[in-house]
């Protein structure tokens, strides 16, 4: 197999001309190309009046391979060595079920690669099976009917079944291939293997997560939805079980194995690791608010002539402002064409979100506007108070939106003058809960609102229109990552509790769906080679 990188093609060639350009780059017949695929797919827009197409391929040939490469000097050309990711050889000794909780990418990774070698993983999902979720979801959109169980954080699939489903990751890591290629097998869109872009959508993500739980039931797995785990059983310094709550019956699930992949919302579970003494410590997250566009604009100011051209995905934008000794602020989960969400899981407060359905050609676009907050910020120095800020911000926005879960709502050009928005101009909010003109810094701490204000112009230096007078904030976005880190071993087990495996978004250790999928498959591969017990 040949790796080809950077063959370039307009916006308005064919990808069947990508074997003609690999067939000239390698100096050989196309009739001696016997397959081709692309690894990568990503555009270049920096000049505005020629945007086009960058690939990364392989290619497999009829002929002798070593021979052409040995004749081709181009350093971007080279053998690539075909290597797929394999489960590591079962030598787990137990004749317990591992115990995964939360069915989020972290659980629903763990669950699988654990089902996949016969383990027969028992599932513990606090929410409901996602054909549900949406209706309460919905139920909650439309009538504002919170169900703390069942809304956009908690069920089948996690806090990302209702985003864009990105799945670009900052880290590295050859499991991250892996990740990739198995929501493709489980329903994705084949393009997500390669684009610039990778985002599976919330319509499709959806239909994928039914897969995971098919599969793993399939292999002998075992998922428990509105289930939830209220106490952990153990004993010398062991874990015996998980005690838990279901349809108002309390029952136990014995395993020396548990997986907590429970989000990073859950502080119940939180709670509960302090009350075993567990090894905690806060941890700096961010806070913020939506800013909303139209997504032509977003287009235009990105694509320039362009900005209509049906080969071109609605286009994103990933931003920062960082001032001298302050963390500054940073985009996060930019939503083309997509959707503000009410993303709360408790009554009596409100947080946002993001989404997009795979086409992301709603009329808006959105991002998070985040700005980081360091534990010296918190309430005090208690371990959970990064929740007790969550808290009080999400509490404080429901009574400024009249007590309702209509989101605190402002126009830029009203927020940047510190006084209430009384209408809209050319952006109107998506949000489907309907939204509250309020004016936003009454709700978030000064030093963020102070960092948007001096920042935003600054942003609008690199993204033409960022800062349009018109555009749209809802608030506050605060559930961006978890404010506590769980202290793990080599193992990812903490020291205080063996067998206990807390991973993912909830563990303080990732952010984001394939970053979180990794933890699911690291903590799976513990567990299968079982390396403390043997």
């Amino acid at each position: 197999m040949i790796r080809i990188n950077e063959i370039k093609l307009s916006l308005d060639e064919s990808e069947e001309n990508l074997i003609n350009k690999a067939a000239k780059k390698l100096s050989i017949a196309k009739k001696d190309i016997s397959s081709i695929s692309i690894i990568k797919k990503s555009v270049d827009s920096r000049d505005k009046e020629n945007i086009f197409f960058i690939y990364n391929v392989d290619v497999q040939l009829q002929i002798d391979e070593d021979r052409v490469l040995s004749k081709n000097k181009n350093p971007k050309i080279f053998k690539n060595k075909d290597e797929k990711y394999v489960l590591p050889e079962l030598k787990r000794k137990s004749l317990k079920r591992p115990v995964v909780v939360g069915f989020g990418p972290a659980g629903m990774f763990a669950a699988l690669m654990l089902a996949r070698q016969g383990l027969k993983p028992i599932v513990v999902e606090r929410g409901k099976k996602v054909e549900e979720r949406i209706l309460d979801v919905k139920l909650f959109q439309t009538k504002h009917n919170l169900n703390e169980e069942s809304n956009i954080c908690y069920g089948e699939g996690g806090a990302g079944t209702f985003s864009d489903g990105k799945l670009n990751t900052g880290i590295k890591d050859k499991r991250v291939r892996h990740v990739i290629d198995t929501f493709v097998e489980l329903g994705a869109q084949k393009e997500v293997a390669y684009s610039y872009t990778p985002h599976i959508g919330t319509d499709r993500l959806r239909k994928t997560v039914k897969n995971f739980r098919k599969e793993i039931i399939n292999l002998g797995g075992e998922i428990l939805f509105q289930t939830k785990v209220i106490d952990l059983i153990v004993a010398n310094e062991q874990i015996y079980g998980v005690k838990v709550l279901s349809n108002g019956e309390v029952f136990d699930i014995e395993t020396d194995t548990c997986v907590l992949a429970t989000g990073h919302s859950a502080i119940d579970i939180f709670t509960m690791l302090k009350k075993y003494n567990v090894n905690l410590m806060q941890k700096p997250f961010s806070i913020g608010l939506r800013i909303e566009h139209k997504r032509e604009m977003i287009n235009r100011s990105q694509y320039g002539k362009f900005y209509n051209h049906s080969a071109l995905e609605s286009a994103s934008y990933k931003l920062s402002c960082h001032s001298k000794h302050q963390r500054g602020l940073y985009t996060f989960c930019m939503c083309p064409g997509g959707e503000v969400v009410v993303s709360s899981s408790e009554k009596g407060r409100i947080s946002v979100n993001g989404m997009s359905n795979y086409a992301r050609n709603a009329e808006n676009s959105n991002s998070a506007l985040l700005v980081g907050i360091d534990p010296d910020k918190f309430p005090t120095s208690d371990v959970l108070s990064g929740f007790d800020l969550q808290s009080q911000i999400e509490s404080k926005a429901f009574i400024e939106a009249g007590k309702t879960y209509s989101p605190p709502c402002q126009v830029l050009s009203d927020f940047f003058e510190n006084r209430k928005s009384t209408k809209f101009k050319s952006v109107e909010p998506s949000c489907k809960n309907g939204t509250s003109f309020v004016d936003i810094n009454n709700i978030l701490p000064n030093f963020v609102t102070d960092m948007i204000k001096k920042s935003v112009p600054l942003m609008a230096k690199k993204l033409k229109g960022f800062d349009l007078p018109d555009a749209v904030l809802t608030a506050p976005e605060t559930r961006s990552s978890c404010p506590v880190r769980v202290v793990r071993n080599e193992y990812m087990q903490i020291e205080e509790i063996k067998g206990l495996y807390p991973i993912g978004e909830g563990s303080g250790h990732s952010g984001g769906i394939t970053s979180s999928a990794v933890e699911g498959i690291k903590a799976a591969e513990i567990i299968i080679t079982d390396p403390v017990w043997t």
